[in-house]
């Protein structure tokens, strides 16, 4: 096509490449599996817009935080299976309320990262109890040790209830969630799981649509040819 073109009389030279048989294939390894076939990244569809008017919201915008929790910090007996599971096994708890919120993260991670420090903690408190020998200094020592812990492990579960407050936009109740699990851990722990299994409830409940089918009709010939009568029906 090239000596057409020039034949042509064109003033530039064309841009088409003839083939040869000659010419090599490019090699397997210069393609990557998927290299062709990746997703296209449009930022214009990524931007949050606000569920009612549909205007763009700006990166610094966060939802205000001012809805109540459904239950009370001291509503165990709400539920008692939570309630007997957060008295007797709060690990367990624990653990499942952190992979509900985090996915990449098994709920085997935080049981043992609260059995360590928690049940752990309390162990070590009932034996230096127990043995009156232990030297008055080492008491303290260990004493100091287990409310510095206490304080660390406070804060990380509070990091936890904090995000369950921004998924659904709740309030502090009643005080800072770091706050909360250092005084009433156990209490905070059965709420959080409370209000999770609630808001998924709802989720599940307004996701269901009934449709109600038609009535069913039925076609009537009589009805449909005025000429055709029961008694001329067969003629």
């Amino acid at each position: 096509m090239a000596a057409a073109a020039e034949e042509a009389g064109l003033g530039h030279p064309s841009r088409y490449v003839q083939l040869t048989r000659d010419q090599d294939a490019p090699a397997d390894e210069d393609i990557r599996p998927g290299e062709l076939n990746q997703p296209a990244h449009f930022p214009q569809l990524e931007q949050r817009r606000c569920c009612e008017c549909g205007q763009q919201l700006p990166e610094s915008y966060e939802a205000p935080a001012d809805e109540p929790w459904t239950t009370g910090i001291c509503g165990c007996a709400e539920d008692t299976e939570s309630c007997w599971t957060g008295s007797f096994f709060p690990c367990v708890l624990f653990g499942h309320n952190v992979e509900a919120l985090r996915e990449d993260i098994p709920w085997t991670t935080p049981c043992t990262c609260h059995a360590v420090c928690v049940e752990g903690g309390i162990a070590l408190a009932i034996l230096t109890v127990i043995f009156p020998g232990i030297d008055p200094s080492t008491s303290i020592l260990i004493g100091e040790g287990l409310v510095f812990s206490w304080w660390l492990f406070a804060t990380y579960t509070g990091i936890f209830r904090q995000q369950l407050q921004r998924k659904y936009h709740l309030k502090d109740s009643p005080c800072d969630p770091c706050l909360v699990h250092c005084c009433l851990h156990w209490c905070a722990n059965c709420q959080e799981h409370r209000e999770r299994k609630g808001r998924l409830a709802d989720n599940n409940a307004n996701r269901n649509t009934i449709v109600n089918p038609p009535p069913m009709q039925e076609m009537s010939v009589v009805g449909n040819h005025p000429s055709i009568t029961p008694e001329n029906g067969a003629a």
